[in-house]
């Protein structure tokens, strides 16, 4: 990377992503905790999570949500996924010149009312307002910090027997911020799936699930998360293509614009890994927020640090990391 030049697909949250995390950040300032790679940092001997984020998403309302609703939903859910306890955030706000104060009042109220959802508060923040065209309108940094109140999640404790589940149907924010950025006309009441996890992740952890590893799919998608745990864990992670949920809205923007649904962020949805005799308790739980929750896959050692499809056709491939200028912005 030496004479290469950054482009919108190392935003992705795909294989180029990883280059640039792996090849630069993780080179430079690369720790045992840093290099743990998982979405908040442990700290404090663990007692602690710690997270940040940045937001940058056009346009900056949508359907089921704003980029208030999803900064303070990407950040609580980073903590949740570490089996902590959202309880204190920073937010930085860096607004363009001529931005309505009206619009970011209520962008303001949304960060307000997902906060109630997580119990948690604002404790510090700074304000950047800079010339016009300098930034595009509004951008958002925010950071979380969290009580651990279940330990032992990690990205690398994958084994073979394991169940994996998804928390909902996937795809639906990539799909809702394509469909407004473009001008498309829904004809569907599709919306985003942004939405905080933290109450999901308490109901599992009051039923005693075991859970082994959870990550929201945000960038990158269902397809990122799992090449991510079967890399960290040296596994490979089998997934039944047929039982992935996707919605019929979904569906269709891919098969019209030649997306792979695995490869959409969402803003809500989750992935988890448990023990395969608990996975129908887990699935049961998570039904009670999501209908369209399912057990999609396991784990084994057939083909190590690789995730493989199979389809109901009896054929099988290999799923990647997505790569490419897919959707920038989406979050």
């Amino acid at each position: 990377m030496k004479n290469a030049t950054i482009t919108l697909a190392h935003g992705n949250g795909g294989s180029e992503s990883k280059e640039l995390v792996e090849s630069l950040f993780y080179s430079t300032f690369g720790n045992s905790i840093l290099n743990n790679s998982e979405d908040a940092a442990l700290i404090e001997n663990g007692k602690l999570a710690f997270t940040t984020d940045s937001f940058t998403v056009s346009p900056l309302s949508f359907s089921g949500g704003d980029i208030g609703k999803l900064a303070i939903c990407g950040t609580c859910n980073d903590l949740a996924m570490m089996g902590a306890k959202p309880k204190y955030l920073s937010i930085a706000f860096m607004i363009e010149e001529g931005f309505s104060f009206e619009e970011l009042r209520h962008i303001i109220k949304s960060m307000h009312d997902e906060l109630e959802k997580n119990d948690a508060i604002i404790v510090c923040g700074d304000t950047k307002v800079v010339p016009k065209g300098n930034v595009d309108k509004l951008f958002i940094n925010t950071t979380g910090i969290g009580e651990v109140y279940y330990n032992g999640i990690s990205a690398s404790h994958l084994k073979e027997g394991m169940s994996i589940l998804v928390s909902r149907d996937i795809g639906s924010h990539g799909a809702v911020v394509f469909a407004a950025r473009e001008g498309m006309a829904l004809s569907s009441e599709l919306k985003s799936d942004c939405a905080s996890l933290y109450p999901q992740v308490k109901s599992l952890v009051d039923a005693s699930i075991s859970i082994v590893a959870m990550r929201d799919a945000t960038r990158g998608g269902l397809a990122a998360v799992l090449n991510e745990w079967a890399s960290s864990s040296g596994v490979t992670i089998e997934i039944n293509e047929a039982s992935i949920p996707i919605c019929e809205e979904v569906q269709g923007i891919c098969e019209l614009l030649g997306f792979e649904a695995t490869a959409l962020a969402n803003e809500g949805t989750f992935v988890i890994a448990v023990p395969v005799e608990e996975a129908e308790k887990t699935l049961e739980i998570l039904r009670q927020t999501n209908q369209s929750a399912a057990i999609i896959g396991t784990v084994n050692n057939s083909y190590k640090g690789k995730v493989v499809l199979k389809s109901s056709w009896g054929t099988q491939r290999f799923l990647e990391l997505p790569t490419g200028e897919l959707l920038p912005r989406i979050c």
